[in-house]
């Protein structure tokens, strides 16, 4: 029976996890862990340390 119980904790914990995610990525964040997520995601701040920018962005970047 406690097993049953850990599992659907688990399980609740998995599904917002999820939830939360798909959710901003919704919203157009790039960078869901950077403070300035949302701030990256639409100018490129840098405030990130040029992770919030994608690789197929980069790719065409010339000043790497």
């Amino acid at each position: 029976m406690v097993n049953f119980i850990v599992i659907g904790i688990l399980a609740l914990i998995i599904s917002a996890i999820i939830f939360y995610l798909v959710r901003q990525k919704k919203k157009g964040v790039k960078c869901i862990g950077c403070p300035y997520a949302k701030q990256c995601a639409t100018k490129n701040c840098g405030k990130c340390g040029g992770g919030c920018t994608s690789r197929t962005e980069n790719q065409g970047n010339t000043n790497t």
